[in-house]
């Protein structure tokens, strides 16, 4: 009988895992890497739901599994250290778990390397962790599409402009400390768990943005007004800064076509998270030629957008980020606390920029790790062709 491995945290246990694991111990007896608490926790920046051995104990108790394992490796290449143990002859995984770091590492121990589709159970619903998490929480992101950086004063000092924002629906893993506003985002949810309240979105946005930069806050830093306003106001919307916190005028467009037109060429390719005491802001260089680089190319961004021209909105969504790590250079080298720098970002740029579908690439927020947000020709064709990349959904007024 063959060994069939396959590797997850496997958190909270569904019926799209018994199924994935009935469609793997089709291949022979099946055996099972577990994430650790220590894995989890330094990927995802949150505790499990349930701990290691009470998930190795659900695992187990599935009739289609063999034997179940702790992980000893660490990151997304965890199971590696399990995978030499058991010598499997075949490695499956879903659709969205597959990489070309595992198909390699597999080839080199000459292990089949098998891929499913995500399919449910006959009668039953599709399942998965993510849709799980987003059943009980609807709170929407943001993504910075152009201008990041003028929505602080010391930045719009030397010279007003927009940034622009689009609010993001849930419908991906929001990870922390990756750009999305999660900072943000969390002190919405210490308010209101599940959804956005129905009020009018600029009164929400300032709501959110006094109640994070309370005066009285320990670190004395003020957050920038786009991450709330990117949250709470739908659609497409840019806020123009002028030397202050809160933006002088808000503009949205929520035209369907426009929407549909950016959905089809936006996804999100996930990195590392920005590592914690990292800085972004360390060997800044703001200066007047600098700032108004990056006004314009935020109100180039805005125009093509709207004209839907995808060469132009490439083209300014590519000077936008430059602009801004001419500024900070830490959002692509961000130094760390022992005062060595991660090529995290740098390596990503390297990697996906050689894409020939993919037009410019950005960080969202102030970078440091976490996504590469893409312009690419076709969405839809670009993520069935990397399983790694995130569609994008704008939320709708």
């Amino acid at each position: 009988m063959k060994k069939v491995f396959v590797s997850g945290c496997y958190d909270l246990l569904h019926s799209g895992h018994v199924e994935f694991f009935r469609q793997a111990a089709a291949y022979g007896d099946l055996y099972v890497g577990i994430g650790s608490d220590a894995t989890y926790l330094g990927y995802k920046h949150r505790p499990t739901v349930y701990p290691e051995q009470e998930r190795l104990f659900m695992v187990k108790s599935i009739r289609y599994v063999k034997d179940a394992f702790i992980n000893a490796g660490s990151g997304v290449m965890d199971f590696v250290p399990t995978l030499d143990i058991v010598k499997p002859d075949v490695f499956v995984v879903n659709r969205d778990g597959a990489s070309d770091e595992k198909e390699r590492v597999c080839r080199e121990r000459g292990i089949q390397y098998v891929v499913l589709e995500r399919t449910p159970q006959e009668g039953l619903q599709a399942r998965s962790s993510t849709d799980l998490k987003a059943a009980t929480c609807q709170l929407p992101t943001r993504l910075d599409l152009a201008g990041t950086w003028i929505d602080q004063p010391y930045v719009s000092h030397y010279g007003a402009g927009w940034a622009l924002t689009i609010s993001l629906e849930p419908t991906f893993e929001i990870r922390e400390r990756c750009g999305l506003s999660t900072s943000t985002r969390n002190v919405i949810k210490s308010i209101w768990p599940y959804r956005l309240p129905d009020m009018q979105p600029e009164m929400l946005a300032r709501l959110v943005f006094c109640f994070e930069n309370h005066p009285e806050q320990e670190n004395g830093l003020i957050s920038g007004a786009q991450d709330a306003i990117g949250i709470c106001v739908p659609g497409l919307c840019r806020h123009f800064y002028d030397g202050h916190f809160w933006p002088e005028r808000i503009e949205t467009c929520n035209d369907r076509d426009v929407l549909d037109w950016l959905e089809s060429h936006l996804c999100m390719i996930p990195m590392e998270p920005r590592r914690p005491g990292c800085s972004v802001v360390e060997g800044k260089d703001i200066t007047p030629q600098k700032v108004k680089t990056l006004t314009a190319a935020a109100e180039a961004c805005w125009q093509a957008i709207l004209q839907k021209d995808l060469e132009a909105f490439a083209a300014a969504y590519r000077a936008s980020f430059d602009a801004q790590v001419a500024m900070f250079p830490g959002m692509v080298h961000p130094s760390l606390p022992d005062g060595k720098t991660t090529d995290v970002v740098i390596n990503a740029i390297a990697r996906w920029s050689k894409e020939p579908d993919v037009l410019a690439w950005k960080m969202p927020g102030a970078g440091g790790g976490g996504y590469l947000a893409l312009i690419v020709r076709d969405a839809s064709s670009f993520c069935e062709a990397h399983s790694e990349a995130i569609p994008l959904h704008i939320r709708r007024a």
